[in-house]
């Protein structure tokens, strides 16, 4: 395939000029270096995405990058053996829009090592609408089940649930066979939750305690948020229940007691999506793809945009209205 002298990519700059953003024209030979040359289907619109769009966080590690930490599309070029032209594949965090260049272009130039290849069970918009969002709350759970996380244990709550790694971890663990109780502060959705695998939603005064121990309630769960939520999730875990923390939401801060976990045995399991070893990763996409597959991810995709959008879009997510997955498509 003959490929393009110069094509569409969101990038990012910080210079003498000041932090900026926007679609621009660049050449392939200005992307970073890499085995697989792909053209974009697909990508999608994460928090960390918005704080490196616009400036609000330091994610970038070197300037100018092309935005978007995940990335779906089809083979162009290909100098490692294990990628022939026309092969679905993506990739999600891996130093994309980090240290990288990430999917925000028509084009995008990939280490091999991290490309998967698509999962049969996956389009390359589901696995978009999945992107990093669905990557963790999978990868999450994953962590859970290997610390003997059972059904049986009690619900996993989920906090931040209307977000995209909220809404895919409600639906993907109710897939598993999890009760999942829903926390979130926003009950005009509540109807939404529910429909996508939530038995129960409460409001964020299910986790309001500031004592360091409390019946248990929960079985487990995954906490966006941080803080004094995540200190109350893990007082009203059950014994050698486990609590994936996956976010900062609120606050880095986490204000608890070591009594959780030498009362009860209850573990906090940290998920760290961006640099999961590629044994790991692959296993977590198979997952995603079969006995794990959310089942309401058209739903949960509540917004699909062009990538010129994208500066309307992030002052909306960084303000916390985020609501379900925003996909982004070429």
């Amino acid at each position: 395939m003959t490929l393009p002298s110069r094509f569409a990519a969101f990038r990012i700059h910080n210079d003498d000029a000041g932090y900026r953003s926007g679609v621009e024209q660049i050449a392939l030979d200005d992307l970073a270096p890499g085995e697989v040359v792909i053209k974009t289907a697909h990508s999608s619109i994460n928090f960390k995405d918005a704080l490196a769009g616009t400036g609000q966080g330091k994610i970038l590690r070197r300037f100018p990058l092309v935005g978007g930490i995940d990335v779906a599309g089809h083979v162009v070029a290909s100098s490692d053996p294990a990628f022939k032209e026309g092969d679905a594949v993506l990739t999600t965090g891996c130093g994309l829009s980090e240290t990288r260049d990430g999917g925000y272009g028509e084009y995008a130039r990939l280490e091999a090592r991290w490309a998967v290849h698509l999962p049969q069970g996956l389009s390359l918009r589901e696995s978009m609408i999945l992107g990093t969002a669905g990557f963790t709350a999978a990868l999450a759970l994953l962590r859970m089940v290997e610390n003997r996380q059972k059904p049986d244990l009690g619900p996993l709550a989920v906090t931040g649930a209307t977000g995209g790694v909220g809404s895919l971890a409600v639906d993907i663990f109710s897939r598993a066979g999890f009760e999942v109780h829903a926390i979130s502060g926003k009950s005009a959705h509540a109807d939404y939750l529910k429909a996508i695998g939530a038995s129960q939603v409460l409001g964020r005064d299910a986790l309001a305690t500031t004592r360091p121990m409390e019946s248990a309630r929960f079985g487990g769960g995954l906490d966006n948020v941080g803080g004094p939520m995540l200190a109350s999730l893990l007082a009203q875990t059950a014994p050698y229940g486990n609590v994936a923390s996956a976010g900062l939401a609120a606050t880095a801060d986490l204000p608890t007691t070591v009594m959780p976990f030498i009362i009860r045995g209850v573990s906090l399991l940290g998920v760290a999506s961006a640099g999961t070893a590629r044994d790991l990763r692959d296993a977590v996409w198979q997952h995603l793809a079969s006995d794990w597959k959310p089942r309401h991810l058209e739903r949960i995709c509540t917004r699909e945009v062009a990538m010129q959008d994208l500066p309307s879009v992030f002052p909306t997510m960084l303000a916390g209205g985020s609501f379900g997955r925003t996909l982004v498509t070429f």
